[in-house]
């Protein structure tokens, strides 16, 4: 069964319009991602997923494979899924990274994909990480989750759940931003409707829960700093040197 690793990547972000390539210490921020998920050894395949000509181009020049996806795609996932469904009908497995981690850990997308490949219960599964800072918590741009006893996904939120009325002693997770999908689950999760709950928080995974889909969650041993907004730029170059 090949593992198939597939970056989505859009250029009009309605937060930060051009940030797949927007420059970190000399290189595109998709570049930098692309290099991170070269690192990993449970990959078979890696392709970058984009509804934008200069996107294309650019990732074409640095002789990686890149497929042109509608624009009326309206997540990440629904990018990968088309890429599967017309291009890549041999990958079992895919990992969806996302473009706007230029430091996201090699070891944890492997971990992914170990994960899907020996497990048959398993169909959906991301990461998190402890977070312990008021500002990363109540930061809407760092999406939180909550999990059960047997690290399926409860919910997520941009908010900062669980909301800690009684100030007990309570732990926080943020996502990050890499998925795992075998392919018959992600086929069929992408023609499932826009859901109320993932319209609201524009999240898509939550699309999936609305649905009755189980998430399985990974605790990342590793945090990973992620692009959201033109500040971040500053911190990820920050950590780089």
């Amino acid at each position: 069964m090949k593992t198939a690793a597939v970056i989505p990547s859009r250029y009009g972000s309605s937060r930060f319009p051009g940030k797949p390539l927007a420059m970190i210490k000399g290189k595109p921020l998709i570049r930098r991602t692309i290099e991170q998920v070269k690192k990993c050894k449970e990959i078979d395949y890696i392709a970058v997923a984009t509804d934008d000509k200069r996107i294309y181009d650019f990732v074409k020049s640095l002789k990686v494979n890149v497929f042109m996806t509608p624009k009326t795609c309206e997540s990440g996932t629904d990018r990968i899924a088309f890429v599967a469904s017309k291009f890549l009908k041999s990958c079992g497995i895919f990992i969806n990274v996302q473009g706007d981690e230029p430091l996201i850990d090699p070891g944890l997308i492997d971990e992914l994909a170990k994960s899907l490949k020996k497990d048959k219960t398993v169909k959906y599964i991301t990461a998190a990480f402890p977070v312990k800072d008021n500002d990363s918590i109540n930061n809407p741009n760092v999406v939180k989750v909550v999990f059960d006893k047997n690290m399926r996904a409860l919910y997520f939120s941009r908010f900062a759940i669980p909301f800690n009325r009684d100030g007990l002693k309570t732990k926080y997770y943020k996502h990050m931003g890499v998925y795992g999908y075998k392919r018959k689950f992600l086929l069929d999760f992408s023609k499932d409707k826009n859901s109320i709950l993932e319209k609201a928080e524009s999240l898509e995974q939550l699309r999936a829960l609305e649905n009755g889909r189980k998430i399985k969650i990974v605790v990342s041993k590793k945090d990973s700093l992620g692009v959201d907004t033109p500040k971040d730029i500053a911190k990820v170059e920050k950590y780089l040197r």
